[in-house]
């Protein structure tokens, strides 16, 4: 979830939950004043201070208390005691359980179930305050109670309409505008927690991290934990970490790599430079002092520097190959008709050398893949080399296997030589590394020829590897990208 759906998210949570807030508030008021009257009665004796009745109405209700001392019998008359109303005051008159008068407003109430018996009476002419509600509206009154001349019950009622809303919003409302003002505050407290420890939980990481770089500490990782924003941040942070920690992995690679160059450059140098610096110095001071010795002397000499000049090439083709300086022209190769020709070529030069070389097709069809030819040349010479170097039978022999899967091409070329250690063979593609420590040119060679054989295999897409058993030989591997006949380059670029 994004931060920016988060927070529109927390907004209307907070929208309706307030909208809540106020929705069981009103229902809270609306059942108390529509509710029991009991209740309504009990926030008016908390909170509601009211004044009964105006100096007016005081001595309306001061008259017909004195009427009902002098002349009760009055009161059964409803002109007499009309004359008493006002706007807002309504008077009920009752004889023993019997309304006998009531102003207009109420008259059509069932009285008798609203007003409160003659049990609460104290006394003859006796009075009490107190609310009721009639019907749908509230009241506060002035209860006398009397007696009529032959002592029946009777009773005044003096009402005054009142508005329950007072006493409730004076009782409820501060209570609700508190609760409703917690309820925000821990509301919106609780869903910024929740938002600002997904984002500051992991920036705080993110700025420890930082530190730690700073630093030069790049050994440990971050972990995204979630999909928004700040994930996305979190990861693509992780991401520069791994870039920043294989860039100083490799520069230091690089440093070590550089150290190992020169320390083996000076080494395969410093020996024809001395042979040629040992056989130029027996020439000047007259060693050679016949014309056989100084035939022999110049082509050692001759040797020497073809041999330096050969390291060097090398050298500056790995180079080229390191940095990617070398282009590559990639075309749909018939590999069958390739290798055989070149197999052609190498059995005639090996045959001066006394070694056999064979070669097998696994594959009744024809092979195509994409490839660069010149390139692809040169690897196979490098390994047919680096056989020739090894080997230690009385009978040498070269096989060279072609076969394929379903995708690719793979090209073994296999020799009987005195195989390679277990824990030399892992490295045999390492630049400058050679399974022969004394470093001897003659068997050793410049350490190099593997090296870019697995540059120009790798620049093909392919893979290379080797298998060998010490006393018997030992096989490499490489494998190249397999095309079908119909494939994307022209007739004229099929090399046959």
């Amino acid at each position: 979830m994004s931060i920016q759906l988060r927070f529109i998210l927390t907004y209307i949570s907070i929208v309706f939950v307030f909208i809540i807030l106020l929705f069981l508030s009103g229902f809270l008021i609306f059942f108390s004043i529509t509710g029991d009257a009991d209740f309504v009665r009990k926030l008016y004796s908390h909170s509601y201070e009211y004044k009964l009745l105006t100096p007016e109405e005081e001595n309306a209700f001061l008259d017909l208390k004195l009427l009902s001392e002098e002349k009760p019998e009055q009161l059964l008359r409803p002109e007499t005691v009309k004359k008493y109303e006002f706007e807002n005051i309504d008077i009920v008159i009752q004889k023993n359980k019997e309304v006998v008068y009531a102003s207009e407003s109420i008259k059509g109430e069932n009285l008798r179930k609203y007003l409160p018996n003659h049990q609460k009476s104290k006394g003859n002419h006796s009075y009490q305050q107190d609310m009721l509600r009639i019907g749908k509206q509230y009241f506060t009154y002035i209860n006398l109670d009397f007696h009529f001349s032959n002592q029946e019950k009777g009773s005044i009622y003096v009402l005054r309409k009142i508005s329950p809303y007072v006493g409730i919003i004076n009782r409820i409302f501060p209570f609700l505008i508190f609760l409703l003002l917690i309820l925000v505050i821990v509301i919106i407290g609780f869903l910024n927690y929740l938002v600002s420890r997904s984002i500051i939980k992991p920036i705080r990481e993110l700025k420890e991290a930082a530190e730690k770089i700073k630093q030069g500490d790049l050994h440990f990782e971050i972990s995204a934990n979630s999909k928004d924003e700040i994930g996305e941040l979190t990861q693509a942070f992780e991401e520069m970490r791994q870039k920043l920690k294989s860039s100083v992995e490799l520069q230091i690679q690089y440093e070590d790599n550089r150290k190992q160059l020169l320390s083996s450059i000076s080494h395969d140098l410093r020996t024809p430079i001395t042979s040629i610096v040992g056989y130029v110095e027996g020439i000047q001071d007259g060693v050679a002092n016949t014309p056989d010795k100084l035939s022999k002397y110049l082509l050692t000499i001759s040797t020497k520097a073809k041999d330096m000049n050969a390291l060097i090439d090398e050298l500056f083709l790995f180079s080229k190959l390191d940095l990617h300086e070398i282009p590559f022209v990639f075309k749909k190769l018939n590999i069958s008709a390739f290798m055989e020709s070149y197999v052609q070529e190498l059995q005639f030069e090996m045959s001066e050398h006394d070694i056999d070389v064979l070669f097998s097709n696994d594959s009744l069809t024809t092979l195509y893949a994409k490839a660069d030819a010149e390139q692809l040349r040169r690897v196979l010479i490098n390994l047919t080399t680096n056989s020739i170097k090894f080997m230690d039978k009385e009978k040498r022999r070269i096989d060279i296997v072609l076969s394929a899967t379903e995708s690719e091409l793979i090209i073994e070329v296999k020799d009987n030589g005195s195989g390679i250690s277990p824990e030399a063979l892992a490295h045999i593609f390492d630049r400058f590394y050679r399974a022969e420590q004394s470093r001897n040119s003659n068997t050793g060679g410049s350490g190099l020829g593997l090296a870019i054989a697995k540059q120009i295999v790798e620049r093909h897409g392919g893979d290379i590897w080797a298998l060998s058993k010490l006393g018997e030989g030992t096989s490499i591997f490489f494998s190249l990208q397999k095309m079908n006949e119909n494939g994307d380059t022209h007739e004229e670029d099929i090399i046959n």
